[in-house]
């Protein structure tokens, strides 16, 4: 497997409808949003979800949820103990790290665990090469919050009626860009591959496989379209802003809440010189 050599730029397109894409657990659970109304996904939430089709598709992750847990480790240190027993150089770790998981030679991780050297105590950071901004919706969104009921008691001790109030929040609809990089000298350090970077393609395009949840019932949450440019060197033919920017959606009718893809335009400047992989979603 030869090592990206190439840098790479990638922005993707996902709508949410009558779903909660990333909850605000500072917020009651709601939708996040900024001042002016934006949605916005954190790069840690569309990490994890890359992360969830990598493990889906059968590679080994370091930073696994609880749920999906395959390897009967209860923690990070268990983890790393398990794999890299006692080694002390951090060159050395790092490396064996980076061949072992696949997310820490694309996402990079620290690790600091408490103990002596020779206990499996270490201090290592890892720079990964794949960089994801912070999501955030191209026009404001509306969340709404509906008043659900719990018709039953969690226990038999517990005093008050069975008919139990809670709230429930979604964004009615909006349209999400997400955008990201992969730097071709960090690459070379963890040894992220050209395989890798197909393999993080599919996870884009795949992205809400699998992640279906009371919150993000099957079908809410759609991957619309995944724009990828390789340039053709390792620093890239052009800023990754710039290119980012080629792709421009606007909204029909900014006086009217969009409902749909559909009140959108969106249109790819072409950039002299560099090509554009454009794929559908799942």
């Amino acid at each position: 497997m030869s090592v990206l050599q190439n840098k790479i730029d990638f922005v993707v397109l996902v709508s949410a409808s009558m779903a909660n894409p990333n909850g605000d657990p500072l917020d009651g659970n709601r939708p996040r949003s900024d001042y002016n109304g934006f949605g916005e996904i954190t790069d840690v939430c569309i990490k994890r979800k890359i992360r969830n089709r990598m493990q889906d598709a059968g590679y080994r992750i370091f930073v696994q949820s609880e749920d999906r847990c395959d390897d009967g480790f209860a923690s990070l240190s268990d983890r790393a103990k398990a794999v890299m027993g006692k080694i002390k150089e951090r060159e050395v770790y790092a490396s064996k790290a980076c061949e072992t998981w696949l997310d820490v030679r694309t996402f990079g991780q620290v690790f600091a665990f408490d103990g002596k050297k020779d206990e499996g105590g270490v201090s290592v950071g890892v720079r990964g090469p794949v960089s994801i901004h912070q999501a955030v919706s191209l026009s404001p969104v509306e969340v709404r919050s509906v008043q659900i009921t719990k018709s039953v008691n969690g226990t038999t001790k517990e005093k008050r009626s069975s008919d139990t109030m809670g709230m429930k929040h979604f964004v009615q609809f909006g349209l999400y860009e997400i955008k990201g990089s992969i730097n071709v000298q960090l690459a070379g350090k963890t040894g992220f591959t050209e395989e890798d970077a197909e393999v993080l393609k599919e996870c884009l395009r795949t992205l809400f496989v699998n992640d279906a949840s009371a919150a993000r019932p099957d079908g809410s949450m759609e991957v619309l379209k995944v724009y990828w440019w390789k340039h053709n060197c390792p620093i890239g033919q052009y800023p990754s802003a710039k290119v980012h920017r080629s792709v421009q959606v606007t909204q029909k009718h900014p006086d009217k809440p969009a409902v749909s893809v559909e009140d959108y335009e969106i249109v790819r400047q072409e950039l002299d010189g560099l090509a554009c992989e454009e794929l559908d979603g799942i």
